[in-house]
């Protein structure tokens, strides 16, 4: 009861945001002590970021959680009646999704079976009986999304981006990613790991091992020796050193302790291709010596550990609470586990995405939404254009090309133009971990099944109802699911201005990715090739430079700073897309001055509809794994950062020198 009151009281702060006839800013959140031009992030919505308690089952809570939260019970509406659908006809989408819903909702079966649903999986691993089996083990692991030392994808080949290939990646951790091991200067880390220590044996002993303490200490060391092979977040964003494109025979010579021919049998791809992408040929080496030097005793332990960590969810209570208590609260600070309803749908969501996708944009997308977001496109499209054309730092023949790739960049907005077919997808509702086993299967069979087909250009990689956007620079296209398209981040009732900060930071955003540091390493037909004369070039890694040494100065939590170079794409795009976000009003406005309302000019409340949409507040827990680990910066720096490197900011606030948010424009960067 104290979540959903919780809730309520959030939505309450974001409906007062929408309620007025006019603006769509929330001006009860403003916080007048704080001047704009000191913190233009507090100044927005201190009021809110003071009042509002982060949901106890909420590691962070912001414009995108309570948008998300709306698609939840949308979703569930959508979900329930399927559910209680005395009419639907097996292998109908009714059933699917109703049935895989109850699986998840029937706790009292779980808990009587315990492990049992693993069982086949659990015998899998110990009939392990040499290390030659480690490759067969660790393709299926790939196949059922279980934890396995690397990682198999198909996806266009990054400099034929007509054709799909395999790439071979890094993988194998149960913590975000090397630092967490890496790290035994830092107190905090070292104290996660020896709790992922303690979690490890917890798991391994309710699932019935004897030596669970030493086996946890075992996989832990083994973690730690491949954490030292993994590339960093940073190199692993280049994607020319991450190209490597090698013929069986060198993947074989990089790693010949690994029984490749087994393990390409088992992901599905033997005889489908000669060549594969290996994203870090240096961690294969470093592998193949970990699995000569690592008994098989302490592997089966490690293979064991991750499957029961993977399906751990869909156990028993003790497995759920133990999962929770670790990946939850230890990792992300989370004080309590989500409602079972809003786990049942997340999996639900998870599985049969497009299936729950179709529905939900028949009842809560309205058609003409996606005409109004797809002008808006066009107008952003026309302000990057005439950006290319002004700026003073680039030559004409790398505008040119600059001009062709944004030329050839591909809209989608909504929802697909063609579903994915789930008929061979079996769902049961008595069988919770066989439908997740199948779901995962299913979706690694879908992958696989593109090598050799012409690249599809009518897929979606995210579904309707996420709450998200992307650009893909293989496809070289910008994709806004209808979720994303909705209160408070899309206001149809609100005025442009608004909008073109709110959602226009968005779309503005998407696009600046075809041009950020890794985008713009991609040409207009998604390929991987450089287009930039040499100079323009190093000028573009300059400002890159100096945007890298701002944000590597911001600190969401004392002692943990922002990764400058790990979020520089996003960052990039963060700036660049509210630069675009000013010239698409004025191409929607003609030039002509917006009305002034709530005591706001129009510019003001774009920059401010820009800040609200991007609040958001996060445990300390979730923040440290976001610099670490992500390539997005914390809502504050992602708001402050791009303001104040932004001429239209300093205009429409008056924002001087000796003012907090105040740059001296030699320091400003602006890339396009």
């Amino acid at each position: 009861m104290k979540r959903t009151l919780l809730s309520l009281m959030v939505f309450g702060c974001f409906h007062a945001y929408a309620a007025g006839p006019q603006a769509g800013i929330d001006t009860a959140s403003i916080d007048h002590k704080v001047r704009a031009q000191d913190d233009f992030f507090r100044h927005t919505q201190g009021k809110w970021l003071s009042g509002v308690e982060i949901p106890a089952d909420r590691s962070n809570w912001g414009s995108f959680n309570v948008a998300q939260e709306k698609v939840e019970e949308q979703v569930r509406t959508i979900i329930e009646q399927a559910e209680r659908d005395k009419a639907r006809k097996a292998g109908s989408d009714a059933q699917k999704i109703g049935d895989y819903y109850a699986s998840f909702m029937d706790e009292k079966r779980r808990n009587a079976l315990g492990l049992t649903p693993l069982k086949a999986e659990r015998a899998r691993i110990a009939a392990l009986s040499d290390k030659q089996g480690i490759a067969a083990l660790a393709a299926h692991m790939n196949r059922i999304d279980s934890e396995a030392p690397l990682d198999i994808g198909v996806g266009q080949d990054n400099k034929d981006s007509t054709r799909y290939i395999v790439y071979i990646s890094q993988s194998g951790l149960g913590l975000p990613n090397r630092d967490y091991f890496l790290s035994d200067s830092d107190a905090r880390l070292s104290g996660i790991r020896a709790q992922y220590q303690q979690h490890v044996e917890k798991m391994l002993a309710l699932a019935g091992h004897a030596q669970a303490a030493e086996e946890a200490a075992q996989i832990v060391a083994l973690e730690t020796d491949i954490a030292r092979a993994h590339w960093t977040a940073v190199e692993r964003r280049d994607p020319v050193k991450a190209y490597n494109k090698l013929t069986l025979a060198q993947v074989k010579a990089l790693m010949p302790n690994f029984d490749w021919d087994a393990y390409l049998k088992g992901v599905g791809v033997a005889g489908k291709t000669d060549t594969l992408i290996v994203r870090q040929p240096s961690y294969l080496a470093g592998l193949d010596k970990l699995i000569a030097a690592t008994p098989l005793p302490v592997w089966k332990a490690y293979f064991e550990f991750h499957l029961l960590s993977a399906y751990a969810p869909y156990l028993s209570q003790a497995f759920v609470d133990e999962s929770f208590a670790f990946r939850g609260t230890v990792l992300s600070g989370a004080k309590e586990n989500r409602a079972l309803p809003k786990r049942a749908i997340a999996e639900v969501n998870r599985a049969l995405g497009e299936v729950v996708g179709k529905a939900y944009v028949k009842q809560y997308f309205p058609p003409e939404r996606k005409q109004q977001v797809a002008d808006m496109v066009q107008n952003f499209i026309a302000a990057f254009r005439e950006g290319i054309e002004t700026l003073d730092w680039m030559s004409k023949e790398t505008k040119a090309e600059a001009q062709i790739k944004l030329s050839k960049i591909n809209v989608k907005v909504g929802y697909p133009d063609k579903w994915r077919d789930y008929s061979h997808l079996a769902v049961k509702r008595d069988d919770l971990v066989g439908n997740v086993l199948r779901s995962r299967e299913f979706s690694h069979e879908y992958s696989i099944s593109k090598l050799g087909k012409p690249v599809d250009r009518s897929v979606w990689s995210m579904t309707p109802q996420t709450v998200n956007a992307y650009y893909s620079p293989t496809l070289n296209e910008v994709v806004f699911p209808a979720a994303r398209l909705q209160y408070p981040l899309y206001d149809p009732d609100a005025e442009p201005a608004v909008n073109y900060g709110a959602v226009g930071i968005s779309i503005g955003h998407e696009i600046s990715h075809a041009f950020d540091d890794k985008g713009s390493q991609y040409d207009g037909d998604g390929n991987l090739r450089n287009w930039w004369t040499r100079e323009d070039g190093e000028k573009f890694a300059a400002r890159g430079k100096m945007l890298v040494a701002q944000y590597n100065g911001y600190s969401p939590v004392p002692g943990y700073f922002v990764n400058g170079e790990l979020t520089l794409g996003e960052n990039i795009a963060d700036n660049a897309g509210l630069v675009m976000a000013t010239r698409a009003y004025k191409i929607y406005t003609k030039g002509q001055p917006g009305p002034v309302i709530d005591g706001y000019t129009a510019e003001q409340r774009l920059f401010m509809g820009m800040a609200q949409a991007r609040r958001g507040k996060a445990r300390d827990a979730a923040a440290i794994a976001q610099v670490k680990s992500d390539p997005h910066s914390p809502s504050e720096f992602r708001v402050n950062g791009s303001v104040k490197n932004h001429p239209g900011f300093y205009d429409a606030f008056d924002v001087k020198e000796g003012d907090k948010m105040y740059l001296p424009p030699e320091q400003r960067v602006i890339f396009w």
